[in-house]
């Protein structure tokens, strides 16, 4: 019961961790899941973007006692029934809550599915308000700076440590597994470009993954919105990429 306190296949191979064919869940020819440690699971959906070409979107899957927190859903609700109802029909596990990164489609494309099913939803006062004006369904519960939420005893941690990728993007952390999800405010080691900038606030960007780096020092797994995961090298290639941007970019 979730309580609150004041609470990818050639592309499998770029995926250091995985240790195993056994490792990976194939839901169907564009969602996979990536066991992590126990109870925790990357989900991984496959879209064609424009002007990108296919490319994988990450998330999360926290599972405990039969019920889960999703971190980011896939690309549309379509995409977002496949994965529950392989989560429901083959592990019998029933999503309670869902928590976007920031208000692009790779983060929230399905939360109104989830919200018709009687998931509950949190995220940044900033990601609901850009939601509104877009009319389009966004977090029901949200927050400031920050929320400590308790979901079946274990500790997860929402924080919005400053503008990158848009200018409401969260970061989400997992204490006890030391697994902190970056979504598109990190990016991956095989990432060599700044990537979409349409929405990006790449002033502030070096300086938000520094507050990140501050803020959860112990983490130990870091996950990007796109691309392998890794440890805490991932947060310092995002600030060199971004200031090796600024300095060919510079704003006048």
């Amino acid at each position: 019961m979730l309580r609150i306190a004041v609470i990818l296949a050639a592309f499998l191979l770029s995926f250091p961790q995985a240790k195993a064919q056994n490792d990976t869940l194939f839901v169907s020819d564009d969602i996979q899941l990536i066991r992590l440690i126990d109870s925790m699971f990357i989900h991984i959906t496959w879209h064609e973007f424009e002007g990108y070409g296919r490319l994988p979107s990450n998330g999360v899957i926290y599972i405990k006692n039969g019920e889960a927190v999703m971190i980011d859903t896939p690309i549309d609700e379509k995409e977002t029934k496949v994965l529950c109802d392989y989560l429901q029909n083959s592990m019998k596990v029933k999503i309670k809550a869902v928590i976007p990164g920031h208000y692009h489609d790779d983060c929230l494309g399905g939360i109104g599915y989830l919200h018709d099913q009687g998931a509950w939803s949190f995220g940044n006062e900033l990601t609901a308000k850009k939601c509104a004006e877009l009319d389009i369904s966004g977090p029901k519960a949200t927050f400031k700076q920050s929320l400590d939420l308790y979901f079946n005893g274990n500790l997860i941690q929402l924080r919005y440590l400053g503008p990158g990728h848009t200018f409401d993007n969260i970061v989400v952390y997992f204490p006890k597994e030391k697994v902190l999800f970056g979504g598109c405010l990190i990016k991956s080691m095989n990432s060599q470009s700044m990537g979409n900038l349409a929405d990006a606030v790449v002033s502030e960007w070096d300086k938000s993954v520094e507050n990140v780096q501050n803020t959860f020092p112990d983490a130990e797994i870091v996950i990007p919105g796109h691309g392998p995961f890794g440890g805490m090298e991932l947060l310092k290639h995002t600030i060199a990429l971004v200031q090796e941007y600024k300095r060919n970019n510079p704003i006048e």
